[in-house]
């Protein structure tokens, strides 16, 4: 994996290895991803230092270039033409998979602009591992990233949010978790199930899945809870039974009314969807009237 020998002006390309490491167990990192670091001319990490006590551990003596947000942009088109000249480089986050609220994205989109090969090893992630253990719904779901900082943006996001019927997951940081679950019980309810993941993977690995409102009182009581890498994990919104009737429901009523009388078409969407007859009347009723 090696850089290719360059002869004129025959160069072959090298690629670019999106790699994943580990969120806190070392013993997490895969084989395939060892090998990759190892062999790679170049490793561009999110923070060298923070990163060399990693490769270390692993006795991968591979070189690394520091690449963060603050020089991404700057150094990514001198990064893409190692690649072009014939180097291999891996890009790797101070934890998890990069790009996931990370560094990466230029230079990612620049080498497939240039059409270099970009090959992911995949790996831990803070999000999905999150979200495996939450026991809440993950057919569908929303990463948001970090929590804004200030009070005002932090409750507006949440207040942005409380019709989102996907579950939702956030990163948030032990100094602001106090105010961001004050902010979410405020404008999501407190009543709203709430999985709190903290210091995944590590010695003192946190899950607890309770009511938004539950684990702000924990998270107060319990200043050990306000330490360390955490993850929230939102279930989504539900409407009130009989509130509003799904896609679903309003989609059988209206095709049954092009066909049929409105009795008889409400009588057959309540034997069809098993819904409440008075809610699916009076849509009925609101359909007839536009």
């Amino acid at each position: 994996m090696k850089s290719h020998s360059i002869c004129g002006s025959n160069k072959t390309p090298g690629q670019l290895y999106i790699v994943a490491t580990p969120i806190g167990n070392l013993q997490d990192i895969s084989p395939r991803a060892v090998d990759v670091l190892k062999q790679v001319d170049r490793i561009a990490a999110e923070d060298t230092r923070h990163s060399g006590h990693l490769l270390k551990q692993l006795d991968i003596n591979t070189h690394c270039i520091a690449l963060h947000e603050h020089n991404e942009r700057q150094f990514a088109e001198k990064i893409v033409q190692q690649i072009k000249e014939g180097s291999n480089i891996a890009l790797i986050s101070d934890a998890g998979t990069p790009l996931v609220s990370d560094p990466g994205y230029f230079l990612v989109k620049l080498a497939h602009q240039e059409k270099i090969k970009v090959s992911p090893i995949p790996g831990p992630s803070a999000l999905i591992a999150a979200l495996s253990a939450a026991g809440v719904a993950t057919d569908r779901f929303c990463f948001e990233g970090f929590v804004p900082s200030k009070g005002g943006p932090r409750s507006a996001f949440y207040a942005q949010r409380q019709k989102e019927t996907r579950t939702m997951v956030f990163y948030e940081t032990p100094h602001r978790i106090v105010a961001s679950l004050t902010a979410l019980c405020e404008q999501l309810g407190g009543e709203r199930t709430l999985v709190l993941a903290r210091e995944l993977t590590k010695t003192f690995e946190t899950i607890r899945n309770d009511s938004a409102q539950a684990i702000l009182d924990w998270v107060k009581e319990d200043s050990n809870q306000q330490k360390g890498e955490i993850v929230l994990v939102v279930q989504g919104y539900a409407a009130p039974e009989g509130d509003t009737l799904s896609e679903q429901t309003e989609h059988t009523l209206k095709a049954l009314l092009k066909e049929l009388s409105l009795k008889q078409a409400v009588k057959l969407t309540v034997e069809i969807t098993g819904k409440k007859k008075k809610k699916i009347y009076n849509y009925a009723l609101q359909l007839k009237d536009q």
